[in-house]
């Protein structure tokens, strides 16, 4: 197995209605197809072995004796198949006949699940041929030239060598409905839920079913895998369109278009599912339920050829409606700032500006939080303090964007003040350690604390997620303040956030952001090089940003172990950074990870925007001393 990811496949053959002998043809091929591009999971249409449309042809028993023979040739026909197969077909039991999936693995049926819900409204007229089995309740059938087979609703499929890859059947109807047996599945510990549909087409359902699957994929933390009838049951008064639908844990991976018939392919993430219900903690998974289950192993393949889902580079970043994501976290940074400056009654806000994005973003935050509480932007005071690494050009684009928004701005320089600091500790100007740099953070830190004080103020972070994750901040240096607007808005969404607010603001105000947005990103604690720019580079000391939020949302967002996160990378990263690149910094950022605890275990209190945090008092509990060799050996 690729770790964790299943390759799925949602098949939609062509089938004549009633002919039996055709639509087996075509099915036998359609798995055979499946099977050799390594699908280990196959599902077919409701009832697509004579077809869903057969009407009172339900009613004659060439037709059912015709079905169960071509059970038995799809049966012959997957010897040798390591792939779970569901077909639908009817199957009579105990005098009755129930709409089912009959799920076929590797030459033997393992068990048929019916239909529990059935329609019987509009077009639909169900009751009229079939029986519904009571939920729970067990059968024991002749199908498809094999005897004893289980008939229950209440079966989950459990693979033989691919952990966490557990899976139940529901049909068509059984999802519309509010109480749909997918629920009873997942918490009995089914981590995919597969659907026989034979959906009717009309004007927007479409949009409404995949609302329906992404939904329900959603609430059960679940893969699922809704696989749909085509043009081949359009009959007399109704047209079916094969909208195959392959869902995970509310994303949509794959998704046919209508009226094509064909295979839908889609890799699921089991492991991504086991670890997102293993953090809900209240027993919604896996326990003793109402009803009892059974659970029968099937065979299939660990591994495919090659994983055919990209992953974004920037997870962190809305990949959709990125106007209205972009304002809406802004919208909540700034009324956490909001609700902060009212219970304390201060006047003023204090904020150190860099001319760097993350003091951009909190400035831009803290002009949004006093407009909408009709305060005077005067009365954020903005300072720029430059010491020994301070450029022209970071200074100057504080300066700039400070009077363009219309706050106070206030210029300290510290070299003075820092050089009497290093003289009081007997330290050595020219020997730049961390106590040549970390002395300049906490005397900033200091000075804006003590302009808070004199101003009635709070001062307010800069620092982002991105740098708590890595302990890139000076233990109450810029690690502290009053109150952190971006402590939960990694450095790839603030690039974003700065962006869109340059954008909205235009003018004057966009022009230097987007200088600032152009500019290396840095502490600016060591000297100017020769030429006046930027010497210390952070992503050259710590690695890129774009890798390290990459990191850190797999790994605090669903917990995958580095050796899975280093695969994701390489899918991610392919032709942008080579596997070596991606190991040194994946081991980089364990290390810091781990290490760093101890500045995230007492940081200020920080507004979420998002669904990583690394706050103490909500998302993210680890004691400072953990240590980090588990982890660092996976990679090995």
């Amino acid at each position: 197995m690729n770790y964790g990811f299943v390759k799925v496949c949602a098949a939609t053959p062509e089938i004549k209605v009633a002919d039996v002998t055709f639509n087996t043809k075509n099915i036998i091929r359609a798995i055979k197809d499946s099977a050799a591009n390594g699908s280990q999971l196959t599902v077919f249409p409701e009832l697509c072995v004579c077809g869903y449309t057969c009407g009172d042809l339900f009613n004659q028993a060439a037709l059912i004796r015709a079905c169960d023979a071509a059970l038995s040739e799809i049966r012959e026909a997957t010897k040798g198949l390591k792939t779970l197969v569901f077909i639908g077909a009817p199957v009579e039991a105990e005098g009755r006949l129930y709409n089912c999936a009959v799920a076929v693995n590797n030459g033997k049926i393992l068990a048929v699940t019916p239909k529990t819900y059935l329609p019987n409204y509009g077009e639909f007229y169900e009751k009229r041929h079939f029986s519904s089995l009571n939920f729970g309740e067990r059968l024991s059938v002749d199908v498809g030239g094999q005897l004893g087979v289980t008939l229950s609703a209440t079966t989950i499929f459990k693979a033989e060598n691919c952990p966490y890859f557990t899976v139940s059947a529901e049909i068509c109807e059984d999802l519309w409905v509010p109480k749909s047996p997918s629920i009873e599945h997942a918490q009995a510990g089914a981590n995919v839920i597969v659907n026989l549909s034979c959906s009717s087409e009309i004007a927007g359902k479409s949009d409404y079913r995949r609302s329906l699957v992404k939904m329900q994929s959603s609430k059960l933390v679940c893969g699922y895998v809704y696989c749909d009838a085509g043009e081949g049951e359009s009959t007399t008064d109704t047209v079916f369109a094969g909208h195959n639908v392959i869902s995970e844990n509310g994303k949509i991976i794959a998704e046919s278009n209508l009226f094509e018939t064909g295979l839908t392919y889609g890799e699921i993430d089991v492991e991504l599912i086991a670890n997102e219900r293993r953090k809900l903690s209240g027993g919604y998974y896996g326990e003793d339920g109402y009803y009892e289950y059974s659970e029968i192993l099937f065979e299939t393949s660990d591994n495919f050829a090659k994983l055919s889902r990209k992953f974004s580079q920037t997870p962190f970043v809305p990949s959709e409606n990125l106007i209205e994501r972009s304002e809406l976290i802004l919208k909540i940074q700034q009324k956490g700032l909001e609700k902060r400056l009212r219970h304390t009654g201060v006047k003023t806000a204090v904020i150190g500006v860099s001319g760097g994005l993350d003091s951009s973003l909190a400035l831009l935050v803290t002009v949004r939080a006093f407009k909408a509480l009709n305060k005077d932007l005067k009365d954020i005071i903005a300072v720029t303090m430059p010491c020994f690494g301070t450029t022209k050009k970071t200074k100057n684009n504080s300066l700039k964007l400070i009077q363009a928004l219309g706050a106070t701005a206030k210029t300290i320089p510290l070299s003075e003040s820092v050089k009497r600091h290093f003289k009081d500790i007997g330290h050595d100007p020219n020997v730049r350690n961390a106590t040549y740099e970390n002395a300049q953070a906490r005397m900033r830190t200091l000075v804006l604390m003590d302009i808070a004080n004199e101003t009635d103020g709070l001062v307010i972070g800069t620092g982002d997620l991105s740098e708590l994750a890595l302990g890139w901040a000076t233990y109450n240096g810029d690690h502290m303040s009053m109150y952190g607007v971006n402590s939960s808005v990694p450095k790839t969404l603030v690039k974003l956030l700065v962006a869109y607010e340059a954008e909205k603001l235009g003018g004057a105000c966009e022009k230097i952001l987007k200088d600032i947005l152009n500019t290396e990103i840095s502490p600016e604690l060591l000297p100017p090089d020769e030429n006046g720019g930027i010497a210390q580079k952070t992503e050259d000391i710590v690695g890129p940003y774009i890798l390290h939020d990459f990191f850190l949302y797999y790994a605090v967002r669903y917990g995958f172990a580095p050796d899975k996160i280093r695969f994701l990378a390489k899918n991610a990263f392919d032709g942008v950074y080579d596997l070596k690149t991606i190991e040194k910094w994946l081991k980089n950022f364990y290390t810091r990870f781990f290490s760093q605890q101890f500045k995230r275990s007492c940081v200020p209190d920080g507004v979420k925007v998002g669904s990583v945090s690394l706050s103490p008092r909500g998302d993210w509990k680890m004691p400072s001393d953990a240590v980090v060799k588990v982890w660092l050996d996976n990679l090995k």
